[in-house]
């Protein structure tokens, strides 16, 4: 009797044998056909580890086989993922705008204004108003972070409003 029907690839001293047979061959018929750009090296440990995970359902003789699909398979997929980025890369994203340049100016300043009414509020009308505006919490769920009353944090935005409403003609 020359093999025994129960060899299995899970064996450590079976998978190794396969390994250091078809490695380099592996590795060789994917460079040739793809080139270094796609990682071969990186391919043929992958398919390996694929051989790994599924040991137990595939037997030494259908691993070479096994092995050189898996590679190649994972070196298509890698390709149609590169011309994917690739695809992408050119596309240009839009560069223009719709607004004017007065418009853009006007923002900009509309900021600065606002950046600088709010840094004029005390610390407590700012934090309860950025977390009421910004956050979107409620005047409850404020009260309850800050361990104060809701309607003292009634009193603190609608303090921040009348200040910011001086301050910022447009608001």
């Amino acid at each position: 009797m020359g093999k025994q029907l129960h060899d299995n690839i899970c064996e450590e001293h079976i998978f190794s044998s396969i390994f250091n047979k078809h490695a380099k061959d592996l590795h060789n018929f994917l460079y040739y056909k793809f080139g270094d750009l796609l990682n071969p090296k990186d391919k043929v440990q992958e398919a390996f580890i694929k051989l790994w995970e599924n040991c137990a359902k595939i037997s030494p003789e259908k691993a070479k086989s096994f092995v050189f699909t898996t590679a190649n398979n994972l070196m298509l997929n890698e390709a149609a993922h590169q011309k994917v980025v690739l695809k992408h890369q050119q596309t240009k994203p839009k560069r223009y705008t719709n607004e004017t340049p007065e418009f853009l100016m006007q923002e900009t300043e509309y900021n600065q204004k606002l950046q600088k009414a709010l840094s004029n509020l005390t610390d407590a009308q700012r934090e309860a108003f950025m977390m009421n505006r910004v956050e979107g919490k409620r005047f409850k769920e404020i009260a309850e972070i800050l361990g104060i009353s809701t309607k003292a944090v009634e009193k603190r935005i609608y303090g921040a409003l009348e200040k910011l409403r001086k301050e910022i003609k447009e608001l």
